[in-house]
C-alpha cells in the first residue's frame, strides 16, 4: 500500500523560531487516482492513496453510475503515474456510463469536473427518505467536537479534509486531500455497512455537489464547519436535508428543515 504521508525537510522563519531553523514536517501524499469502469476511465482525481475501495463504491453511488449490488469487483492497480481503481459492473449499469461521462482530470478543489451539461451539474436529487431522526442542539455541537479525534492524518499534516457520520456517537470517518473524495470514501463505507439514520459531518464548506452526494446517501442532516453557498442551501431545501453550517463545539447556524433540531437530549432513529 502506498504511503499516505511522509516527512519532508523545511526551514522555519519567524519570531522566536530563529533564522531558518531546520526541521521536518509530515505532509500528505497526493496522487492521481483513475476510476475505471468496465475498462474505461471515467474520472481521474487527485486523492490520498487510502480507503480506495470505499472511494470506488462511494463515487459510483453518489455520481449515479451504479448501486453497490451492481459492482462485481474492484482491483487497485499501481502504475508508474498513479493508481488505477478498476471497477467492474453488472451489465445493467452500462447505460449509466454513457450518460455520466467523466473523462477529464478533476483537481481536489472541484467536484464537477467532467460534467458535460448544465442539467447534470445542477441536478436535483430525490428527497431523502422520511425518518424520525432528530438531533438536539447539544448533539449537533457534540458531533462537531467528536470529529477531530478521528482525523489522525490531519493531526500529522494539517492538510487534509474529513467526513464523518454521527448517530449518537461518531460511527465512521474518512480523510482525504480532497473534500469530495473524503465524502465519497465515507459514503462508500456506509453503503456497505449497516448503519442507523444519522448526520454527515464535514470539515469543509458546503457546495451543491456535496449536498448532492449527501442526498444520494440519504442522510437527513448535513453539518459543516464552514459556510454553504446560496445554491447549496436551495438544493438542501429541495432535497429535504437539514443543513447546518459554521458549526463549532459551542454554536452553529441552521439553514433548512430546522424541525429536525429538537429540544431533547437524545436522538431518535
Amino acid at each position: 500500500m502506498m504511503q499516505t504521508h511522509r516527512p519532508l525537510p523545511r526551514l522555519t522563519f519567524g519570531l522566536g523560531a530563529g533564522f531558518g531553523q531546520a526541521s521536518a514536517r509530515e505532509l500528505p501524499e497526493e496522487i492521481a487516482v483513475a476510476l475505471s469502469f468496465n475498462g474505461s476511465t471515467q474520472a481521474v482525481m487527485m486523492a490520498s492513496p487510502a480507503d480506495l475501495e470505499d472511494f470506488a463504491y462511494g463515487f459510483a453511488m453518489t455520481e449515479g453510475i451504479a448501486e453497490p449490488e451492481e459492482i462485481q469487483s474492484i482491483e487497485v492497480v499501481e502504475t508508474p503515474l498513479g493508481l488505477d481503481v478498476q471497477i467492474w459492473l453488472e451489465p445493467q449499469a452500462e447505460a449509466r456510463l454513457t450518460k455520466r461521462r467523466r473523462t477529464m482530470a478533476g483537481p481536489v478543489g472541484c467536484g464537477l469536473c467532467g460534467i458535460d451539461s448544465l442539467e447534470e451539474a445542477t441536478r436535483v436529487m430525490q428527497p431523502v427518505p422520511t425518518s424520525m431522526f432528530r438531533m438536539a442542539a447539544s448533539e449537533i455541537m457534540a458531533a462537531v467536537a467528536s470529529l477531530p479525534a478521528a482525523q489522525p492524518l490531519h493531526d500529522l499534516t494539517r492538510a487534509v479534509h474529513a467526513a464523518g457520520y454521527y448517530s449518537g456517537k461518531l460511527l465512521a470517518a474518512r480523510e482525504d486531500v480532497g473534500r469530495h473524495n473524503a465524502l465519497d470514501k465515507l459514503c462508500g463505507h456506509l453503503i456497505r455497512t449497516a448503519h442507523p439514520a444519522g448526520a454527515v459531518v464535514l470539515t469543509s464548506r458546503v457546495s451543491i455537489d456535496m449536498v448532492q452526494k449527501v442526498a444520494a446517501l440519504g442522510a437527513p442532516i448535513l453539518i459543516a464547519v464552514s459556510a454553504p453557498t446560496a445554491h447549496a442551501v436551495r438544493l438542501a431545501d429541495l432535497a429535504g436535508i437539514t443543513l447546518i453550517a459554521l458549526a463549532r463545539p459551542d454554536r452553529f447556524e441552521a439553514y433548512t428543515h430546522t424541525d429536525r433540531i429538537s429540544q431533547e437530549t437524545a436522538h431518535v432513529a
